[in-house]
């Protein structure tokens, strides 16, 4: 595969801002598998930002020759007082978080941060960055935790940042590939890495999905909304979990909010966008009555926005149609679920 068209799989969505590309195509020139990486809290059961999406996303950057590992935060999860800061808790949610992503197709290679500290040079590393940082850098990346920058009282809380930027470091990795709510840590670090001589890794953040329940009155290019509107677990309505039932899936698409004829700020145009149509050689069947144009087949993403903004084709419709391709695409995670009654178990453990 020629570097084009590397450097395409990895910037497509649902990448949204990256760090630059010039300093990723120099890095593919050179590097035929670089290493990148994405780190996640395990707490509750994934949703299809994090399970599905992140599942998709990772499978297109390994065809692009990335070297992929997914840090699983047990101890970021612990200091962020996730589960309680059950530490037996948060490692449940973590192997499921990897067996629905095996489930789903895609076996990146899993570290467990409570592995990455044993290192010695963990801690030193750590201090060293600390070093090069003000407090007030620290606040300002408390959306990284999901919490607001006057929710950091906590000594813990300012230490998670600095754990954050360590990650990247005892990784080794040349991307940093997180959401867009990670983003403060990685800028900070790149800023690090050059004031003591470390590797610069490149910097692509994916796009936060947005819940289907975000509304008219917000503009999702600012950060503010999108950490406000953004998918999240912690709110049912707003999220469509990998492992719900076709109904609860039907239901929720059916109330989520989607304006005819409005393309931006639209949850469920949002899901094809950056899952179902975020590349060629994809395709969405809308199944409708002939008297309303009949069945159609969208193959790009141009395609299906310019119909819809053109109100050609309906929000039911639409709505109908990703209800069926998402409940087709996590029957795999349902069947698992069904064949083996103790996983929901395990589950009502990791939620509570």
């Amino acid at each position: 595969m020629d570097i084009e068209r590397r450097v395409e799989l990895i910037v497509s969505p649902p990448a949204e801002e990256v760090i630059t590309k010039e300093e990723l195509r120099q890095l593919l020139e050179v590097e035929d598998h670089p290493k990148a990486y994405d780190g996640f809290e395990p707490s509750g059961i994934p949703h299809i930002a994090t399970g599905l999406m992140r599942a998709e996303y990772g499978k297109d950057l390994e065809r692009a020759g990335v070297d992929f590992v997914v840090l699983l935060a047990d101890w970021h999860a612990y200091l962020n007082n996730k589960l309680g800061g059950d530490l037996d808790r948060i490692r449940e949610a973590g192997e499921f978080f990897a067996k629905v992503w095996e489930l789903l197709g895609w076996e990146p290679r899993i570290v467990w941060a409570s592995e990455l500290v044993e290192d010695t040079d963990y801690w030193a590393t750590l201090l060293k960055i600390s070093k090069e940082v003000t407090v007030a850098r620290i606040r300002r990346a408390a959306p990284i935790m999901g919490r607001k920058e006057t929710e950091m009282q906590h000594a813990s809380f300012l230490l998670y940042p600095l754990m954050q930027a360590t990650d990247i470091k005892m990784l080794d990795v040349d991307i940093c590939q997180l959401g867009m709510d990670q983003r403060r840590v990685n800028v900070m670090y790149r800023e690090v890495a050059e004031k003591l001589g470390w590797k610069k890794p490149v910097l692509v953040h994916h796009h936060l999905l947005m819940g289907l329940q975000a509304g008219k009155r917000m503009d999702y290019t600012r950060e503010e909304d999108q950490l406000e509107f953004k998918m999240s677990k912690s709110k049912p309505e707003t999220a469509i979990y990998v492992t719900d039932s076709p109904e609860d899936i039907r239901r929720k698409l059916k109330n989520a909010y989607c304006p005819a004829g409005e393309v931006e700020n639209n949850p469920v145009i949002d899901i094809v966008r950056h899952i179902i149509l975020r590349r060629p050689g994809m395709e969405l069947e809308v199944e409708r009555p002939e008297k309303y144009g009949g069945d159609v087949v969208y193959t790009s993403f141009e395609e299906l926005a310019r119909d819809f903004r053109e109100k050609k084709l309906h929000p039911l419709d639409l709505k109908n149609a990703v209800a069926e391709w998402l409940i087709e695409k996590l029957e795999p995670v349902r069947k698992y679920v069904e064949k083996h009654p103790e996983v929901k178990e395990i589950m009502r453990r990791v939620t509570r």
